[in-house]
């Protein structure tokens, strides 16, 4: 065979079969890492290699240009789509129907992150984005164009997907791009449209909806996304080439069983399935918490958590390129992250959830100004990031960040608890969730690069989809906390605080609409329907609050790694302090890489 002249690794399926040691080792924490937890260098793998050591300060810059206007487009989007959403099924007749298909759409977001991180290790960076952008190109065309609610909800479902890789293939470009001191300001930076794109969203819907409609505020992203998208691919594809023809390609020929192998699909379905079983109930109780006492509710529930159950075994002891390798359940590095991120998007999501109703009825905001209250703590969080990634770039580590974060988020809290429940002045309120925004801000970017520094370089996608995942099922159990303090307790405050004033469709009227049969601002009757609401958002922020001790208590057992960079950091995200474990299998993944055979 002409092995001078060919300008690619091609490695064939018994290549493969002979690179993957068997999974049947003891896997113990004490044990060195056995080969077949490492997966053979696949093309997403190499591309990310490829990306950090063989790139031209151009196209790295080329990169960078390309990756800002993708996330421009994608802030735009996530900042509009929902109310476009709401116009098209009031539209279409089915406005009773939205939180359906939200509620399936946030679930579809929460499980699909996993497999896309697989695809993209297995088939390649640029072609998961191209795969991503199709897939919102469509979703667009069917929203657009729908005339029915089937043809509005898969739509819907998949623009959730794409939404989802964006966001995740943009994390793993990040970590391609970047050294780990410098990863957390680019993560963050990457968003900084968000700071300023929400203050301007809602004059840009009314101004659509009002001028060219609904149809084309949607359709016009099917037109934004791939044009934008291509100044990313473009350069994705050129540095590609260019790796083929200096024979830094990997290209691996498997079958059809072999790539299921490899993406672990059996992992990939046990967890996805999991997960969905456990948001579904969670998510529908947020909704109508009075589904708890269903049956259906607790069955889904067990099921969820016995097919989770089922993980472990089945990476430990089937899985031959696992997706959640067995000794991640005994790196404390990664679990302590799955446990904060999970923690703290309950909290938040758990204070967050009645926010813009109580601000409407007991602090009378308008509107507009209720919806700059929910957006403060958002940008705030983008903005803290920003400034987390820098203090990590001087400090060299995270821990430290991560413990003051939590300690602001706690203190957040308890003034939320404080204002929210008391009379006070809309900048206290405001200033409380600039609090907040700076401790969530902290926090997250200090477990999404703990997480990072964990693992090897070859499992950063995975490792990203899985930390996501945490915190989308700590969103649904922040909400069905929410939604259980609040039908528990609504009813109960306003015939208190009304007493003789109050009958029984008269309280079913306010508990069901924040503005059914409201008594008019500044009469009685409606100081005291605000202080039942803000009562009950008092109990709301307590469980926020409890929601937050464990969360300070776990940063105080995050590893203390350093993120100094080492000669080994540009390629392989190894430190001297990593997982031991991890860093054993990346060595071994180095030496696979060498003795894997050329044609």
């Amino acid at each position: 065979m002409p092995a001078t002249t060919q300008s690619e690794v091609t490695v064939s399926s018994r290549d493969l079969e002979n690179v993957v040691v068997t999974r049947h080792a003891n896997e113990s924490l004490e044990s060195k890492a056995t080969p077949s937890e490492s997966m053979v260098e696949t093309s997403g793998v190499n591309d990310g290699q490829n990306v950090q050591t063989a790139t031209s300060r151009k196209e790295r810059y080329a990169l960078w240009a390309g990756l800002a206007i993708v996330m421009l487009v994608y802030d735009l989007d996530i900042s509009t789509q929902y109310n476009y959403l709401t116009y098209a099924t009031s539209d279409l007749g089915q406005l009773s129907r939205l939180a359906i298909i939200t509620t399936a759409s946030s679930i579809v977001s929460a499980v699909c992150k996993l497999p896309m991180a697989k695809v993209s290790d297995i088939l390649g960076r640029a072609p998961a984005f191209i795969l991503t952008i199709i897939i919102l190109t469509v979703s667009y065309i069917l929203c657009g164009e729908s005339r029915n609610l089937a043809a509005l909800a898969a739509g819907k479902l998949l623009h959730s997907i794409g939404i989802a890789g964006i966001s995740l293939l943009a994390t793993v470009l990040v970590s391609d791009l970047t050294s780990r001191r410098w990863r957390a300001f680019a993560y963050n930076a990457i968003y900084a449209p968000y700071l300023v794109i929400p203050w301007f969203a809602a004059f840009i819907v009314e101004a659509v909806v009002d001028g060219i409609g609904w149809r084309w505020g949607i359709s016009m992203f099917a037109i934004l996304m791939p044009v934008c998208g291509a100044s990313l691919v473009i350069p994705m594809l050129v540095i590609r080439l260019r790796a083929k023809r200096a024979g830094r390609s990997i290209r691996v020929k498997m079958t059809l069983y072999q790539f299921c192998s490899q993406i672990d699909l059996g992992g990939v379905l046990l967890i996805m399935t999991g997960f969905a079983m456990l948001l579904l109930p969670l998510s529908v109780a947020a909704e109508t918490p009075a589904h708890w006492t269903t049956p259906w509710v607790s069955a889904v529930l067990i099921l969820g958590l016995i097919t989770l159950c089922c993980v472990y075994p089945y990476e430990k002891r089937v899985a031959k390129s696992p997706v959640a390798p067995a000794r991640y359940f005994h790196m404390p590095g990664v679990v302590i992250v799955f446990a904060l991120s999970c923690l703290d998007a309950a909290g938040k999501t758990c204070a967050e959830t009645y926010l813009l109703p109580w601000s409407l009825v007991a602090r009378h905001l308008s509107v507009r100004n209720a919806s700059f209250l929910m957006y403060t703590a958002d940008v705030t969080q983008g903005l803290a990031g920003i400034v987390t990634g820098l203090a990590m770039y001087l400090m060299k580590s995270y821990k430290w960040i991560g413990i003051a974060g939590s300690l602001v988020r706690l203190a957040g809290y308890g003034a939320m608890l404080h204002i929210r429940s008391n009379t006070s002045s809309s900048a206290a309120l405001f200033a409380t969730q600039v609090v907040q925004g700076i401790g969530t801000g902290a926090i997250e970017t200090v477990f999404i690069i703990a997480a990072h520094v964990a693992v090897p370089h070859a499992e950063m996608a995975q490792i990203t989809s899985i930390t996501l995942m945490a915190g989308h099922l700590g969103k649904g159990i922040g909400s069905a906390i929410a939604g259980g303090i609040y039908t528990s307790t609504f009813r109960g405050r306003l015939h208190a605080r009304l007493k003789d004033g109050s009958n029984t469709a008269r309280i079913e009227s306010l508990y069901n609409s924040v503005t059914g049969d409201l008594p008019a601002w500044g009469t009685p009757e409606r100081l005291l329907v605000s202080q039942a609401y803000s009562d009950v958002i008092g109990y709301i922020c307590i469980a926020a609050l409890v929601l937050s001790v464990p969360v300070f208590v776990l940063t105080l057992f995050l590893p203390n790694r350093n993120l100094e960079e080492d000669p080994q950091s540009l390629r392989t995200n190894t430190t001297g302090d990593q997982d031991e474990l991890s860093t054993s299998i990346e060595a071994q993944q180095c030496r696979e890489r060498s003795q894997v055979p050329k044609a």
